[in-house]
């Protein structure tokens, strides 16, 4: 099928509304053709994974509403259990999410300010965090995310910068491997059961 993918399958192989479909379909196909996302198999891949990042593409910026618990068993090598109970979700407390941001992305990745955290916190379909990710992925856009952050939440930077990532981290040559291209986007395999759920729909679909 490869680069010729219609608007109904790319809401049938992202398991979306007609509303999300026709809201991202002429993003996600001009960043896969940009990109050089043009297989089946790989296409089916990025959009179980940008699919996956997102919550079925109705998120573009990363969400620290975390509980105690779920804080410490996301970033517990970056936060103590006793930060986590004064920043974490409480029943009588929301969560401290810029704190929370602040904290655990402090000093990774080229982040250098107190603020740095929150201010390159996660965004985009494919989650691009912390300062030199956006200093590169802005380089390979041609738009200013260093000084401009949030333009990654206008849908179309955030299609571009999921593919963008796609490409620059070699995963067109490991599309079929899903266990390979999870670890390079999420640095581990979390979510690993749904994003093996959403790439077998998608290949339904696509391959």
């Amino acid at each position: 099928m490869g680069k010729n993918m219609t608007l109904n399958q790319f809401q049938q192989a992202a398991g979306i509304n007609a509303k999300l479909a026709t809201r991202w379909y002429p993003h996600i196909t001009t960043a896969m053709q940009l990109f050089n996302i043009v297989t089946p198999a790989a296409q089916a891949m990025f959009i179980a994974q940008a699919g996956h990042e997102s919550a079925g593409f109705t998120r573009v910026a990363e969400s620290f509403n975390y509980t105690t618990t779920a804080l410490c068993n996301t970033f517990g090598k970056w936060i103590s259990e006793d930060q986590a109970a004064k920043l974490g979700r409480t029943q009588d407390n929301p969560a401290q999410q810029e704190a929370i941001a602040n904290l655990v992305y402090a000093k990774r990745g080229g982040n250098s300010a107190a603020e740095d955290g929150w201010k390159y916190r996660g965004r985009g379909l494919i989650q691009i965090t912390m300062q030199n990710n956006y200093r590169d992925c802005g380089r390979g856009l041609n738009i200013d995310l260093v000084a401009n952050p949030d333009l990654l939440l206008a849908d179309v930077n955030a299609a571009h910068s999921a593919a963008w990532f796609w490409q620059a981290k070699g995963c067109n040559d490991m599309a079929s491997s899903l266990e390979w291209i999870t670890k390079k986007i999420n640095g581990g395999y979390n979510g690993l059961e749904d994003r093996r759920q959403r790439y077998h729909k998608a290949c339904q679909v696509l391959v």
